[in-house]
């Protein structure tokens, strides 16, 4: 077991998540940035769409081995101390029992992930499961936040309610009004076609655009319907750049022709 010593602003025990139930309206959730998310799985031999980690939001997480555990943590990058001495990140962390790991508040980004090996079971005090017999290769570094981040785009079901397609291709600032379900974007309103649409099913990813013309892109919470215009999709990839953009950080917007 792991003991939590101290949440930080918000932590998650997160999975892969659930897809196949939003007929049911149960939307996916799931960690949120699924590269940095997987990466950390496979640098302790966990299988991603089965074992649980940690989701980390600000840094400020800190727990104390119970057991000799192997730990990753990946995401975007934080101070990280094993009893007090700086250790590495973006690579497996033995620990020894009793020892307690600690993390900072990182400079930029917003998401972090902890993974231990054999996964996690919910609660203060978090039981851990069997550590595989071998690790495997980890996927390929993901992208790492800059703080100058962007966003690609492609066509929606309801691109042609835009103006000008080029009004949503700009910088935009990301709400303090955001959270797993959706980040919204400040900016010039966009001009669209009045009136709305009957309710149609949601993606991550999707960009509905409101009678207010600010653009709202949904997270892995989304709801499983909506009646706001969707003008554009998020690549696969820029759903999980998504994870990592904070409030108040200006983001640029671009259209792509490549998911």
């Amino acid at each position: 077991m792991i003991e939590v010593l101290r949440p930080g602003p918000l932590a998650l025990v997160m999975d892969a998540g659930r897809p196949g139930y939003a007929a049911v309206g149960v939307s996916p959730s799931g960690a949120f940035d699924r590269a940095a998310f997987r990466r950390g799985a496979r640098l302790v031999g966990n299988d991603p769409g089965r074992q649980a980690g940690i989701e980390i939001t600000l840094g400020g997480f800190a727990f104390r081995a119970l057991a000799g555990w192997r730990v990753a943590l990946t995401g975007t990058v934080c101070p990280v101390t094993v009893d007090g001495h700086r250790v590495g990140w973006d690579a497996a962390i033995d620990l020894d029992p009793g020892q307690v790991l600690a993390l900072g508040t990182p400079e930029i980004g917003l998401r972090s992930y902890l993974s231990v090996a054999g996964g996690l079971d919910a609660g203060d005090l978090l039981g851990v499961g069997v550590p595989p017999r071998s690790a495997g290769p980890p996927p390929a570094r993901p992208w790492v936040p800059a703080g100058d981040d962007v966003l690609d785009l492609l066509p929606g079901p309801q691109t042609g309610w835009l103006a000008d397609v080029e009004d949503l291709a700009t910088t935009w600032t990301v709400s303090p009004n955001s959270n797993r379900v959706g980040v919204r974007l400040d900016g010039t309103p966009i001009v669209r076609r009045e009136g709305e649409i009957p309710s149609q099913p949601l993606v991550r990813g999707a960009v509905q655009l409101p009678a207010s013309g600010q653009p709202v892109v949904f997270g892995p919470d989304h709801p499983t319907t909506g009646g706001y215009p969707v003008v554009a999709v998020l690549t696969d990839e820029s759903c999980d750049r998504l994870a990592q953009l904070r409030p108040g950080q200006p983001c640029r917007v671009r259209w792509t022709t490549r998911s």
